[in-house]
């Protein structure tokens, strides 16, 4: 059924959680987890009076993505088959070409579980791939951690 799982992650605590469930549907269907990062390219910082300059925007996030996909990997058993992929631009965007670009059966992603003000302000890329992905999607609150 699953032969293929794309595993975004950011690396944040939330990913834990999300992470249980795509190795343990991993492990039940011998799939490949496919885990993502995105190097965010929008460098909401970059102004004389911010100080980040673009490579060093770019270079942090890129440090960001492969310390997220490390931590991710290490959460997975031994048996579980991974692929590691960083991919640069708009996070909601590049989750959204993977999967129209490999075979991906399924989704797990983690989702922060925002309201209000600040779901309104920073928005949800989770939201945004179960609205658009043709893939299924299967998203993981923050804290959902079986105790």
């Amino acid at each position: 059924m699953y032969d293929h799982i794309l595993f975004p992650t950011d690396g944040s605590a939330g990913t834990t959680a999300a992470a249980g469930h795509a190795a343990e549907l991993a492990s039940t269907y011998d799939a490949t987890v496919h885990v993502l990062s995105v190097i965010d390219t929008r460098n909401r910082f970059e102004s004389p009076s911010a100080g980040i300059s673009a490579a060093v925007w770019e270079e942090t996030e890129r440090e960001r993505a492969e310390e997220a996909i490390e931590s991710a990997v290490s959460a997975f058993p031994d048996h579980v088959n991974t692929d590691r992929i960083t991919s640069e631009g708009v996070p909601k965007t590049a989750i959204l070409e993977y999967v129209d670009e490999h075979p991906i059966d399924l989704v797990v992603m983690a989702t922060h579980g925002r309201t209000g003000l600040d779901h309104y302000l920073i928005g949800s890329v989770a939201e945004k791939v179960v609205r658009q992905c043709p893939a299924p999607v299967m998203t993981v609150r923050q804290g959902d951690e079986e105790e």
